[in-house]
């Protein structure tokens, strides 16, 4: 028998098998028992949520796990489990407004297949990681998958107590009983399911000076090399907020896992990077700085839809370029002139605002966005630019955005109309010259 699809509409033109806009979730709270030499998961999740029409079922996201039960309102409700949605049932059919589920879950976490590979949960040789962008939350957790729908944060997790846990937010509580140790974190700020992540290793821990509390944790035999090349990070910090506004979050926390990494890793109020990203001479200090700026554009603000991804990777591959222009460096002219040279001489071309899935993640989208805020910066100069950045941060901080809000925002700062700019540089195929 054909099952039939779960109720609710998709978000459908990038990625139609997660995320559901027939409710919304306010906050999770997480309690997870990880044993790491198996990869064992033992999950419950309890979803504050909101219904926006009567339901009489509705869905989230979550990958092959074993169902222990479902609780709606503290009452067990009928669910069914299949191929990465959990359909859910109410005893009683649910009114619109508040709602609670409660979902225990147990089992090995794997990685989402993707375009791009495995997504989510994955284990390290001695540990794990998160790695949710875009659609890896349902590795680990019950979700409503879309990154419009931000929610509060508390995630309770129980290892070994040889092993340090980091999530999201503050660290709220530590304890231990017998040869466990349970970490509490909590993240106040709205936060995407995408970012929400949990990193366990073996890590020693340090604080760095700067304008906001820094937290590195990473394997005591790489001390030397990760202090060294973050050891500039408080000065990134300080230009980002003269340049962007005041940094979003409470603390910025980095992650250097025991393992290489093909890329670093972004999440809310923390990155996450592997042993190959720290060679003792600062030789990745621009993806330093890009992980950095994705706190401000990605994190604080935040994509309502996929297609705006230029939104995240364009801001955060400029300030690439504004901090080699602040530290020394090359002025972000400079990287300008040689980087659309090299786009010019290929043969890529995309909509910079609606590129497509599989392109998500390319690297020529990155550059083009970063061209195009060069672009607007030329055309409006200096002091309109970065009053429009000020301003779009200011104005969405911890919020959804879309292309048209930048676009009407920066128009609304020139004082004039930007639409032949716009619409050569974010709508239109062909990539244009620099003015």
């Amino acid at each position: 028998m054909k099952t039939p699809p779960a109720p609710g509409s998709r978000t459908a033109a990038y990625f139609p098998g997660h995320g559901h806009d027939d409710y919304t979730v306010g906050a999770y709270d997480l309690e997870l028992d990880y044993r790491v030499g198996p990869n064992r998961l033992a999950g419950t999740a309890r979803l504050s949520a909101t219904a926006a029409a009567p339901l009489t079922r509705f869905a989230l996201d979550l990958g092959p796990f074993r169902i222990g039960r479902v609780l709606v309102d503290g009452a067990p409700a009928r669910f069914r489990h299949w191929r990465g949605t959990l359909t859910v049932t109410p005893a009683r059919p649910l009114d619109p407004g508040a709602f609670t589920v409660e979902v225990r879950y147990t089992g090995n976490p794997s990685p989402v297949r993707s375009h791009w590979g495995g997504l989510g949960w994955e284990q390290l040789t001695d540990g794990s990681i998160v790695a949710g962008q875009p659609t890896g939350a349902p590795s680990w957790f019950p979700c409503n998958d879309r990154p419009g729908d931000k929610a509060r944060y508390r995630i309770a997790v129980t290892t070994a107590s040889a092993y340090t846990v980091v999530a999201n937010g503050r660290l709220t509580g530590k304890s231990s009983a017998g040869a466990n140790t349970t970490w509490v974190y909590e993240q106040d700020e709205p936060t995407a399911t995408y970012l929400a992540s949990v990193q366990i290793g073996r890590y020693r821990s340090a604080e760095l000076d700067g304008p906001v509390p820094q937290h590195v944790h990473y394997p005591a035999a790489r001390e030397r090399r990760v202090l060294h090349d973050l050891g500039r990070q408080g000065q990134m910090i300080a230009t980002f907020c003269e340049l962007f506004g005041p940094y979003p979050f409470g603390a910025y926390t980095v992650v250097v896992a025991d393992d290489e990494l093909e890329i670093p890793v972004e999440a809310q109020g923390m990155s996450i990077f592997g042993t190959n990203h720290v060679d003792g001479e600062r030789g990745e200090e621009p993806l330093i700085a890009h992980e950095l700026a994705h706190q401000w554009f990605g994190n604080s603000l935040t994509v309502a839809h996929w297609r705006d991804i230029w939104l995240h990777e364009g801001f955060a591959s400029y300030a690439e370029w504004l901090w080699s222009e602040n530290s020394g460096g090359a002025p972000a002219s400079e990287h300008a002139r040689r980087w659309h040279a090299r786009l010019a001489g290929g043969s890529k071309d995309l909509v910079l605002a609606d590129p497509g899935p599989r392109h998500l993640f390319d690297d020529y989208l990155y550059k083009r966005g970063a061209l195009a805020l060069h672009a607007l910066r030329r055309a409006t100069g200096d002091d309109a630019f970065f009053r429009t950045l000020r301003a779009w941060t200011a104005g969405h901080r911890h919020g959804s955005v879309t292309t048209e809000e930048f676009t009407a925002l920066a128009a609304r700062h020139a004082g004039r109309p930007l639409d032949d700019l716009f619409s050569a540089w974010l709508y239109r195929r062909p990539l244009p010259q620099l003015p």
